[in-house]
């Protein structure tokens, strides 16, 4: 029989007007602690929002979520490392040390709280729950980058790989490429989600045409690094020679690099986990 874990849950939503108090949900956050869990999901496209509230910063909205969830993501890691008697009480405790009440327009619900047998997919669901349902049926079936990684990193979580990743800037004298996840020993190693699950032919091509380009460009960098990608590919048959030659796109990178289709997480992560205990982070 699995273990069932109890867990407790916030919602951070968007507050455009604290006046009137209209909100949007834009993030979970949850915590297990009998299974040493902790993460959040936050959304990082605006669009819906820009809809709703019209004038919005993106970018800077954009970067607000992907710190609350880098931090989160940390805090998690941390977790396997701290004695129980230094367990929170629950999520809030987490969410207000990254993410304080104040007057801005990004706040914390009460706390929720449920059993699973498994932490990772319930945030998962909770997220397209309270965060997803009402986004458009075209925009939720069409997976983004971010979906590529949300798979990815529930297998690293679950190995406890998560926390030797960070940020990382491949820069030349002209040009950089600033990768969000990337582990170094002796060398960077740079790993990025790929989603060709678009709509036309052309945006496929075109995008692996794009970081063609980017990687051709810092490739003579002074820091070596090695290119990781993972690809997700689209659902529509009728794109498959499309995405082929995107595939054929990526093949002519010309630096040291490993690809890998989305349905290989698992072997990708095992290449990981051999890598970071064999090389401990430096």
């Amino acid at each position: 029989m699995k273990d069932i874990f109890a867990y407790t849950y916030t919602i951070l939503r968007y507050v455009h007007d604290t006046t009137t108090g209209e909100f949007v949900n834009v993030g979970v956050a949850l915590y297990a602690p009998k299974a040493r869990y902790a993460s959040a999901m936050c959304r990082t496209t605006y669009g819906r929002l820009n809809k709703i509230f019209p004038g919005m910063n993106g970018e800077h909205f954009r970067s607000l979520m992907r710190h609350i969830q880098a931090r989160f993501e940390e805090r998690g890691e941390q977790l396997a490392d701290e004695l129980p008697l230094s367990e929170a009480k629950n999520v809030m405790e987490f969410a207000l040390s990254i993410l304080p009440h104040d007057d801005s327009s990004l706040q914390w619900s009460p706390v929720g709280s449920g059993r699973t047998a498994n932490p990772s997919e319930t945030l998962d669901k909770v997220f397209e729950r309270m965060v997803l349902q009402h986004d458009e049926q075209p925009q939720r079936t069409r997976r983004t980058d971010q979906d590529v990684w949300r798979n990815f990193k529930r297998s690293l979580e679950e190995r406890r790989l998560l926390h030797y990743f960070e940020p990382k800037k491949i820069v030349v004298q002209d040009d950089e490429v600033e990768f969000k996840y990337a582990w170094k020993n002796g060398i960077w190693h740079c790993l990025e989600p790929i989603s060709f699950d678009l709509t036309e032919a052309d945006n496929i091509r075109e995008k692996a045409h794009q970081w063609l380009g980017q990687i051709t460009s810092v490739q003579n960098a002074a820091e070596q690094f090695k290119l990781y990608l993972l690809v997700g590919q689209p659902q529509q048959d009728q794109l498959r020679p499309a995405f082929e030659s995107a595939m054929s796109i990526l093949n002519k990178i010309a630096i040291d690099k490993q690809i890998f289709l989305e349905q290989d997480v698992e072997k990708l992560t095992n290449l990981i986990a051999q890598e970071v205990t064999s090389h401990p982070k430096t």
